[in-house]
Parts: C-alpha cells; sequence; structure tokens
C-alpha cells in the first residue's frame, strides 16, 4: 500500500483525513479504501486515497490507521454538479455548476484549476463519502456485528460502529495564514473579512460570524443611548420608560433587516437557491430493518408512536423536574439576596456594600454550571429519543436547551421585575448576571480550549522541534496531520448562538433598567470575535463546510424572544410610576391600557413582518428570472423532434414524462431516471432502455431548477402531479 511521509505526490493534493481505530483488521480497510477509489460506474466514489506514512523518527504507539483523501480535478468538479453547487455565471447571475457548461462559468479557465475552493472541494468528498453506499455485503469485512444491507451509507456505519474514528478535513498553512493576519491578528476598526471566512471555512461560518457582526453594530445605537442615560438618570431607577420604547422599536427592526442582510449574503454566496439534499437517516438512529417507502431503500425503521412515547413520558417530565430544580436554586438565592441586606442595614460598611454583591455571583457561577450540566443531560435525551433525521434531533435539542435556558437566566430577574418590583434589585441583579456570565464565557470559551490543546500537543510540538531542519518554518505533511488529529472537534455554532440569544434576552427584556447592558454585551462582541477567529483557526479542527442559507431555527428563537421582549417591556412602562400617575384611581384601567398598547405593538410587529421582504427586490429579480428561464427551457426540450423519434410508440403523455424524468434526473441514464420514478411502469407498455446517458438541460446553457435528490419547487410539484394524472388515462391539456 503506497504511503505518504513528508510529501506527497505532485499529482495528489490530501484533502481530507480518515483515522480508523488503532487495530482495525486489514480486511476491513482494504474493502473500504476498494470502495473509495472504485470508479462511480462500479459503485465507487472515484476518489483518491493514499496511507499516511509514519514520518521521521515516528513512535511505536503512533496510530498507523491515517489515510488521506483527494481527488483529480474532473471528479471534482463532477462532484459540485452532483452536490448542487451554485456558482457566478458569465452573466453575473448565480446558477447552478454544470461540468458539460463549465465554460461558460465566470473565474473558470483552463482545466478548472482554482475554481473551486478548497472548503468547497473538501465538501464535495465528504458527500461523495457518505453516499457511498453498500451493495451486497451484509457486513463489514472482518466484523460480523457490523451490519450492512442494500443502500446504507458505509461511512456513517462505521462511524457508528467505531471502526472508523473521526473523518475531518485538513487546513491549508498559507490559506490560513492569509487568514488569520486579515482576521484577527491584526486590531482593526474595519468589518470581518466575511467572504474569507467563507472561502476557508463554508456558508455556515460565515454567516454566523456575519451575525455576530451585525448584531454587534445594531447594539451601537443603544449603547450610544444607554451611556448619557445611565450617567444622567441612574439614581432615579423610575425613568425608564422612553428606554423600553426604543427597546421594543429596535428588537422589532433589527431582525427583519437581518433578513435580508442574510439573504443577500446567501445570494453571493450562492446558497440562498440552492436546495437541500434528500436527508439521510443520522448516524445513530437504530430500528427493525424495513424499506423506506420515499426510496425504497432498505434501512432501519422506528415508530413514531414510541418515539413520542419517549418524549412525553420521560423527556418532558424530566425537563419540568429541571426547570422546579431551577426554580429551587432562585429561591436560595433570593434568601442569600435578603441575609446579604439585612447584614448590610445591621452593620453598614464597605465590606458589607461588597457583600450585597457576592449572592448574584455565586448565582450566575451556579446558572452557567446548571446550563452546561443540563446540556449534558439534553444531549443524552434527545440522542435516546432516537430520531430519523439530523434536524428532528437537532430541532428538539435546541427546544430542551432554550427552554431550561430562558427559564433558569431570567426566571430571577422576572420575579424581580414583576412580584417584588424592586427597580434597584433589577439593575444590580442584571448588572451581576451578565458580567460574570461574560467573563465566564470567555474563559470556558477561550482560555480553557487554547490551556488543554497546549497541554495535548506540547510532547508532539517538542518532537517535531527536535527533527525539524535548521531554517524549515513548514511542519512535514505527517505531523502536520497527527497534530489536526489530536486537536479538539469543532462541535458546531450551537453554543454560540446560544450565547448571542441569552445575550440579546439580557438587552432587548431588561435593559432599560441598566442601560450599561447594551456597552457591556458590544464589547464582549468584539472580544468574541477575536476568540473565535483564533478558536478557528488554532485550537480546533477544521470544520467541514457547512451551505447554509440562514441562520436556521435561531432566527425563530430570536423572534420568539423579541415577542416576548414587546410583552416585558410593556409591563415595565405600565409599572412606572410615570405611567401609573395618569391612573390614580383605576389600577384596572392601567391594565386594560398597557395590555392594548402591547396588542397594538405586537400587531404593528408582525404588520412590519410582512412589509419588509425577506429577500430584497433586485435579488427576487433575479431569481424569478432564472426559473422563468428554466421554464421554457423545460418546454423547449420537451417539444424538440428526438423526442418524438426516440420513443415513436408511445403518447405524447407519456413522451412529456419522461423528458420530465430527464430534466428532474439530468446527472442518469433513462434506464436509472426510470427506477427513480416508478410511474414509468403504470399502465401499458414498459419504456424502452436507453443505456447512453440522457442529452442534459445544461446543454441549453440553462440551469434546471432542481438536482437530483432534491427538494422539488412549486412548479415542479405540479408538473409531477400532471404526470401522474397523464398515467391514470386522464384527458387534459397539455400544461404550458
Amino acid at each position: 500500500m503506497q504511503q505518504l511521509g513528508d510529501s506527497s505526490s505532485p499529482s495528489f493534493n490530501p484533502l481530507v483525513v480518515l483515522e480508523f481505530v488503532s487495530g482495525t483488521k486489514e480486511e476491513a480497510i482494504a474493502w473500504l479504501l476498494s470502495r473509495i477509489r472504485a470508479p462511480q460506474e462500479a459503485g465507487g466514489s472515484g476518489l483518491l486515497v493514499e496511507q499516511l506514512g509514519p514520518g521521521v523518527g515516528a513512535e511505536q504507539k503512533d496510530n498507523p490507521n491515517l489515510f488521506l483523501v483527494g481527488a483529480s480535478w474532473e471528479r471534482l468538479l463532477s462532484g459540485a454538479e452532483d452536490v448542487g453547487l451554485f456558482k457566478e455565471y458569465s452573466d453575473g447571475s448565480m446558477r447552478g455548476f454544470t461540468y458539460v457548461n463549465r465554460h461558460n462559468f465566470k473565474d473558470f479557465q483552463g482545466d478548472g484549476n482554482g475554481f473551486l475552493s478548497m472548503a468547497e472541494c473538501q465538501y464535495i468528498i465528504k458527500h461523495e463519502l457518505e453516499t457511498l453506499r453498500a451493495k451486497d455485503e451484509t457486513h463489514v469485512p472482518g466484523y460480523s456485528n457490523a451490519k450492512l444491507y442494500p443502500g446504507k451509507s458505509i461511512i456513517r456505519r462505521l462511524l457508528s460502529k467505531g471502526i472508523l474514528i473521526q473523518m475531518f478535513p485538513l487546513h491549508h498553512k498559507e490559506e490560513l495564514k492569509r487568514l488569520s493576519f486579515s482576521w484577527y491578528k491584526k486590531i482593526k476598526l474595519s468589518l470581518q473579512p466575511l467572504d474569507e471566512i467563507r472561502h476557508y471555512y463554508g456558508e455556515g461560518q460565515a454567516l454566523y460570524f456575519g451575525f455576530l457582526e451585525y448584531f454587534t453594530f445594531a447594539l451601537v445605537p443603544m449603547a450610544l443611548l444607554g451611556v448619557p442615560y445611565y450617567m444622567f438618570d441612574w439614581e432615579d431607577y423610575d425613568k425608564y420608560v422612553a428606554f423600553a420604547v426604543f427597546n421594543v422599536v429596535w428588537c422589532t427592526i433589527i431582525l427583519e433587516l437581518w433578513k435580508r442582510s442574510s439573504a443577500t449574503l446567501a445570494y453571493h454566496w450562492g446558497t440562498l437557491s440552492r436546495k437541500k439534499a434528500f436527508e439521510e437517516p443520522r448516524p445513530g438512529f437504530h430500528g427493525v430493518l424495513g424499506y423506506n417507502p420515499v426510496t425504497a431503500r432498505e434501512e432501519p425503521l422506528y415508530p413514531n408512536s414510541k418515539r413520542l412515547l419517549r418524549i412525553y413520558l420521560v423527556s418532558l417530565p424530566f425537563v419540568l423536574l429541571c426547570l422546579y430544580l431551577s426554580l429551587y436554586v432562585m429561591m436560595i438565592y433570593f434568601q442569600m439576596e435578603g441575609w446579604a441586606l439585612y447584614v448590610h442595614d445591621q452593620h453598614p460598611s464597605f465590606w458589607t456594600g461588597v457583600l450585597l454583591y457576592i449572592p448574584s455571583i455565586i448565582y450566575a457561577v451556579v446558572i452557567e454550571a446548571m446550563n452546561l450540566v443540563y446540556r449534558y443531560a439534553a444531549e443524552f435525551l434527545t440522542e435516546w429519543e432516537n430520531h430519523r433525521l439530523e434536524s428532528s434531533y437537532q430541532n428538539h435539542l435546541v427546544l430542551k436547551v432554550l427552554v431550561f435556558n430562558f427559564f433558569n437566566c431570567f426566571a430571577s430577574l422576572f420575579y424581580i421585575a414583576f412580584a417584588m418590583q424592586d427597580m434597584v434589585l433589577l439593575s444590580q441583579s442584571l448588572a451581576t448576571l451578565l458580567i460574570t456570565s461574560q467573563i465566564l464565557n470567555q474563559f470556558m470559551e477561550a482560555f480553557l480550549p487554547y490551556w488543554l490543546q497546549r497541554r495535548r500537543n506540547k510532547k508532539m510540538i517538542r518532537k517535531v522541534q527536535k527533527r525539524k531542519i535548521p531554517g524549515d518554518k513548514e511542519l512535514p505533511l505527517a505531523e502536520q496531520v497527527r497534530l489536526e488529529a489530536d486537536m479538539s472537534a469543532y462541535l458546531g455554532t450551537f453554543d454560540d448562538y446560544l450565547e448571542l440569544f441569552l445575550l440579546f434576552g439580557y438587552v432587548s427584556l431588561f435593559s432599560c433598567v441598566y442601560p450599561l447592558a447594551a456597552v457591556l454585551v458590544v464589547l464582549n462582541n468584539v472580544t468574541e470575535v477575536y476568540s473565535d477567529a483564533f478558536k478557528m483557526c488554532h485550537v480546533f479542527k477544521r470544520p467541514f463546510a457547512d451551505p447554509a442559507a440562514d441562520i436556521g431555527v435561531w432566527q425563530l428563537a430570536f423572534e420568539t424572544m423579541s415577542v416576548i421582549a414587546v410583552v416585558t417591556n410593556c409591563a415595565l412602562i405600565g409599572m412606572s410610576p410615570q405611567v401609573k400617575a395618569y391612573f390614580p384611581e383605576s389600577e384596572t384601567q392601567l391594565i386594560l391600557w398597557t395590555v392594548a398598547i402591547e396588542h397594538g405593538l405586537l400587531a404593528f410587529k408582525f404588520i412590519l413582518t410582512f412589509l419588509i421582504p425577506d429577500v430584497p427586490k433586485h435579488i427576487q429579480i433575479k431569481l424569478s428570472r432564472l426559473e422563468f428561464e428554466s421554464l421554457e427551457a423545460l418546454k423547449k426540450k420537451m417539444q424538440e423532434p428526438n423526442m418524438t423519434q426516440m420513443f415513436p410508440e408511445f403518447s405524447l403523455r407519456r413522451r412529456e414524462a419522461l423528458s420530465f424524468a430527464e430534466f428532474t434526473f439530468p446527472h442518469e441514464t433513462l434506464d436509472q431516471a426510470d427506477e427513480r420514478i416508478p410511474w414509468l411502469h403504470m399502465s401499458g407498455s414498459t419504456p424502452p432502455r436507453c443505456a447512453a446517458p440522457c442529452e442534459r438541460i445544461s446543454q441549453l446553457h440553462l440551469q434546471p431548477a432542481i438536482t437530483p435528490d432534491v427538494q422539488y419547487s412549486r412548479w415542479t410539484q405540479s408538473f409531477v402531479q400532471v404526470c401522474l394524472l397523464t398515467f391514470s388515462g386522464a384527458e387534459m391539456s397539455k400544461p404550458s
């Protein structure tokens, strides 16, 4: 087996690393490598794989089962079409890339070297590896307990069985240096290099840093208003009505404007029109083997009723129990707060004044600890619920974590504001919770991972430095791969978005009684940019690109928080002495007026949601034009005479359906498309087979609206219905 040591072959560019557990049976490795190297026509991936050599001075305990995966440029370009990658066309629009039409795309020169970013290449390889499926194998060679069945993802099975330890993309040292220098190594008053971040890490990471930057700038007006408000009205806690009104308008507008900004970024990055691929079952999903009624593939099936029983009889009671424990801890905090106030009243001094802040600091630390412990419990429960899809797993996990974190972090503030109605204590508690949580988050997310990583790699770095040639500044490939393999895995943007969600809650809910909250969050976000950038570049493994078009479920979470903020700020306004002065005799009228204003503001918020388009007008026009051109291309394709000559024995209805199959699955032969669409076998003789690949719609220099294993657009769904009706023998007019 060929090995790569300190340098790789000029024709082989390693992009992804596969690490098997030490002691993996040779027949299993040889079988997987043969499947990866096999051409696509034979059911393989058509990729290049080489084993990583031991390097100079390698130790005996080093894992020898590390393999580097790459691909030829032709294979990467065809893979870009398979995954539905969107690139800039020669006319400036964003179109789905097609290999046949590759020379009509902007920046495509020569053989296409450099046309795809390294992140896109690694994403393509990840997609090809994960879609490598078992054929007639019953188990992984050498592992009878690792069962396989036709259509099962091989890589997912190896990961779930612990045979394959990890799969991660390699860093590019030169690109990483350039990105680090422009991103965080020099302190400057400028925007983040989002395009460079997207080029190196993918759209998902770039959107997170784009949202972090947008959120920081959106806080500037509130911070500028909060500083003089704090300085002049600090001793008069009742004068917060104007700031509360500003809060209501601010939290409504910024989220709507972010959706437009997000859509603009996603369009220029080619993910706005990109359809999500058909979701495969999660690696941890298990059940009784059966057939998927959608894909007709054999895969585990698990009754939804059992999952619902686990959710409602176990997970839900557990969440409620955790909320009760959080409430119990909150009451202990108030007892400590009362004791501190009693001591200060009895013996007023500097130290008893300091003692007033101790309960809040302890409570803030306990909150962070409880959030951390609950996070692990929520992950365990969500895994135990056995969700089939990764999106379903993430949604249930986000819901559990958000409910508990919201209650745990804000319950005490709501109690102080509306039960105790003590604005002085509310301001002090908010300041203490906010400052303490920020310090703890910076320690847990930046300093601790960096320190652990340096301890983990200290021996490796010392060993490499001993063997390096004087004047050689580059780390040999073998050592670089092993160094990255030992790095901590990046767990995604979940915790980062969660932190921003809580900060948004502190600012939007109660900053009217502590105007410096926005200033503190701005400072936190500035340091967050640099700490997160450093972690991404030097602490964690490089993550695979995530072709995201928005921030996903977090957009809904932030919008929900903004609705709660409207209700909370209206209630605070209704409780203020200035407003109460207008209703000296009737508290009922005050409540009714407060509720009426709150409903009016909520109505204004939802009207504003409809009035501000999520996608800017010029981008809507470009998307509509592209869809129109795709429809026109379909009409021309249906009217071509070669379709009639190819299938003279079929009626117009069946020829239209076959044209639809060709358009829907442009990467497949009619033989394969015939299998993908079982309706072609309904009523009448079986269509003739065609060995040659279908002529792709891309030859018309237009992009089809959909790609294989991708959700249909609205007009395509209508066309499916037309095909079903025609095969059933119903007479109807030809669709326009």
